[in-house]
C-alpha cells in the first residue's frame, strides 16, 4: 500500500539546521510558543501567574505579540473577539486554579458564539495530578473537569514531547466547524524543565471541512424550488463561514425574504428589498415566519432569542443547515443538514431552480411598516435617536461590541450592521462585561480602524481595569457608557414582574474622571450631541470614553 507524501510538512534549510542544533536555554514554555508560531499564531492574550511563568518567559524569545489584560475573564473576552474578527485561533495563556477558573464565563460565551479560543493553562506539578490532596498552591482536584462541559475539547499534557501534538490537536478542534474554545493544561514542572528537543517548525492542524450530504441537498433544493412562500432565517453560522455572498445570491434566485438572527447581524443587506432585517422579538415577524410553507434556517439553532422566546411554531417544512450536529432539530422537526453554512449554501445555489415572486418584496415592505408602526406607538423617540446617533458616528467598516445593556437589546433588532462580521455582542451566553475587553481584542487584531464598545454603567464596572490595557497598548477603542444608575434591563424586568425592583440600583463613579485618571480622554455627552462627540472620539487615535447619562426603555415585548 503506497502513501502520497507530498502533503507532509517539509523543512527549510534553516529549520533543518535549527532542528539539528537547537539553541540552548529552552524549556517547555518554548515548545508552547514555538508550536503556536508554527501553527500561524501572531498574537496571544493572557495574564501571568506563578505556575505559568515558563510560558511567559518564552514569549520574550518569540515573535508573538502579547496583549496582557488585567482580569482573566476579560482576557478571555478579548481572545473571543480576536477569534470572531479574524476567523483565526486566538491563544489565551492562563495560570492554574483561580486564574484559570476566572476565565470560565468568557469561555462559555466563546462556546455559545462559536469563537475559536485556544486556552492554555498551567497546572500544578506533575506529581500532584490525579486528584490527591497535596496542598500545592492553586490546586484543584481535577482542574480540567471544570472546563470539560464548557469547551469543545480538553487536553492534558504530562511530558514536554506531548506539547506540540496536544496544541495542534486543540487548534484543529477549535477551527473545525462549529468553531469553539478548547482547553489545554500543562504542569508547571513541564513548562520549566529544560529541553533539548528540536525547535518546533512544521506543523499541520488543518481543520476538516463539514460538507452537506448530496442527497439532503437534493431534497432541500426540490422543496425550495417548489415552495410558494419560502423564507430564510440566517444565523451566526452564515457570518462565521463568510457566506453572506452565497446567501444573497440564493435569496435572489428564490425571491425569498431573509431575516437575520441577532448573532447573524450583517449576514444580509439591511435595506435589500427582501430584507426582513432582525425584528425577531416581534409578533408580526413571528407570524410571517410561521406562514412560510418552506423555511430555510441557516447557521442557527433557533434558540430562545431567535424564536421570540420559543413562541415561534412553524407550520411549513423546515430545512435546517447547522455545523453543530447537536443543534439539528433541537427545537423544531426539520430536514436537518449537518454542514458548514458556506458549503451548504454553495451546493443549494447550484441545485435550486430560479423562482420569481413579485409579491415577496411587497410583503417584506408591508411587514416592516407594521413593525415601525408598533414601535412608533410606544413613545420611544429617545431610544431610536440614540441608536441612530451611534450608527451615524460609527464608520461602516468598524466593528462594534455590545455588552448586555438596553441599548444593545435595541441594537439586536434595530441596528444596521452594514457589513458581515462587524457587530458582536454577548448574547450567546448573556454574561456582563463583554463589550470593552472584546473591543480591545478586535483592535489588537486590526489597528487600522477604530472599534466601538457599548456598555451600561453596571456592565462597565466589570471592565474598568482594562482602561489601563487600552492605554498601555494605545489601542483605537472608543467606549460608549450609557449611565442609567443601575442594571437597567433587570430594573425593567423586576418592575414588570413584581411591581418594583430590588438590588438593581448602583452607586457608580464619575466615569469621565475615572477614565482620565487612566490617561484616557473622556467626554460627557447628551443625546443631542452624541453623534458629534462619538464621531470625534472614534476619529481620534488611541482609546477614548464617551459617557451618556440616559434612562433608556425597551420596546414592549410580544411574546408574553
Amino acid at each position: 500500500m503506497s502513501h502520497d507524501h507530498d502533503d507532509r510538512p517539509q523543512l527549510t534549510a534553516a529549520q533543518a539546521e535549527a532542528a539539528l542544533n537547537p539553541p540552548t536555554g529552552r524549556n517547555g514554555g518554548d515548545l508552547v510558543v514555538e508550536t503556536l508560531q508554527g501553527l500561524g499564531a501572531t498574537t496571544v492574550f493572557g495574564l501571568p501567574g506563578q505556575h505559568a511563568l515558563g510560558m511567559f518567559d518564552a514569549l520574550r524569545r518569540s515573535s508573538l505579540a502579547y496583549v496582557g489584560l488585567r482580569v482573566e475573564n476579560n482576557a478571555g473576552f478579548a481572545a473571543d473577539a480576536y477569534g470572531r474578527i479574524t476567523g483565526e485561533v486566538a491563544p489565551l495563556l492562563l495560570s492554574t486554579g483561580p486564574g484559570a477558573l476566572t476565565s470560565l464565563a468568557a469561555l462559555q460565551e466563546a462556546a455559545a458564539a462559536s469563537a475559536p479560543v485556544l486556552a492554555i493553562s498551567s497546572q500544578i506539578p506533575t506529581a500532584g495530578l490525579g486528584g490527591g490532596r497535596h496542598g500545592y498552591l492553586h490546586e484543584l482536584r481535577d482542574q480540567k473537569a471544570s472546563f470539560r462541559d464548557v469547551v469543545k475539547s480538553v487536553h492534558t499534557v504530562r511530558t514536554a514531547s506531548q506539547i506540540p501534538s496536544a496544541i495542534a490537536a486543540a487548534w484543529e478542534s477549535a477551527l473545525t466547524a462549529p468553531h469553539g474554545p478548547v482547553w489545554i493544561e500543562i504542569p508547571q514542572d513541564v513548562l520549566l524543565a529544560g529541553t533539548t528537543l528540536p525547535v518546533v517548525s512544521a506543523l499541520d492542524a488543518t481543520p476538516r471541512e463539514v460538507y452537506p450530504r448530496p442527497e439532503l441537498t437534493l431534497v432541500a433544493a426540490d422543496l425550495l424550488s417548489k415552495a410558494e412562500r419560502p423564507v430564510i432565517i440566517a444565523g451566526g453560522g452564515v457570518v462565521r463561514s463568510d457566506a453572506a455572498g452565497k446567501l444573497l445570491a440564493l435569496a435572489e434566485k428564490l425571491d425569498a425574504p431573509v431575516v437575520t438572527t441577532f448573532g447573524g447581524k450583517g449576514a444580509f443587506p439591511w435595506e435589500h428589498p427582501l430584507s426582513l432585517q432582525s425584528w425577531l422579538e416581534d409578533r408580526y415577524t413571528t407570524d410571517f415566519l410561521e406562514s412560510a410553507d418552506v423555511l430555510l434556517v441557516v447557521g442557527s439553532g433557533l434558540g430562545e432569542l431567535s424564536s421570540n422566546y420559543h413562541t415561534f411554531a412553524p407550520r411549513g417544512r423546515v430545512i435546517q443547515i447547522e455545523a453543530d450536529a447537536g443543534k439539528l432539530e433541537s427545537n423544531h422537526p426539520a430536514l436537518g443538514i449537518h454542514s458548514d453554512a458556506r458549503e451548504a449554501l454553495s451546493d443549494l445555489l447550484e441545485t435550486v431552480e430560479r423562482r420569481e415572486d413579485p409579491q415577496a418584496a411587497e410583503q417584506v415592505s408591508a411587514l416592516l411598516g407594521k413593525v415601525r408602526d408598533r414601535i412608533a406607538a410606544q413613545d420611544l423617540t429617545l431610544e431610536q435617536q440614540v441608536l441612530a446617533s451611534v450608527r451615524e458616528a460609527l464608520p461602516d467598516i468598524s466593528p462594534s461590541f455590545w455588552d448586555m445593556t438596553i441599548l444593545a437589546y435595541w441594537a439586536w433588532s434595530a441596528f444596521d450592521a452594514r457589513h458581515p462580521n462587524t457587530m458582536h455582542s454577548a448574547q450567546g451566553a448573556g454574561g456582563l462585561g463583554y463589550g470593552f475587553p472584546a473591543a480591545i481584542g478586535a483592535a489588537a487584531a486590526d489597528r487600522t480602524k477604530p472599534v466601538l464598545a457599548v456598555s451600561g454603567d453596571g456592565g462597565a464596572m466589570y471592565s474598568i481595569a482594562e482602561l489601563a490595557t487600552a492605554r498601555q497598548y494605545d489601542l483605537p477603542v472608543t467606549w460608549l457608557i450609557v449611565d442609567d444608575g443601575g442594571y437597567g434591563i433587570l430594573r425593567e424586568y423586576m418592575t414588570d414582574a413584581f411591581g418594583e425592583a430590588t438590588a438593581t440600583e448602583l452607586s457608580r463613579p464619575d466615569f469621565v474622571a475615572l477614565a482620565e485618571s487612566f490617561g484616557v480622554p473622556a467626554v460627557r455627552t447628551t443625546p443631542e450631541s452624541l453623534a458629534a462627540d462619538l464621531g470625534k472620539a472614534l476619529a481620534s487615535p488611541g482609546p477614548s470614553v464617551v459617557v451618556l447619562p440616559a434612562l433608556l426603555r425597551m420596546f414592549e415585548p410580544t411574546h408574553l
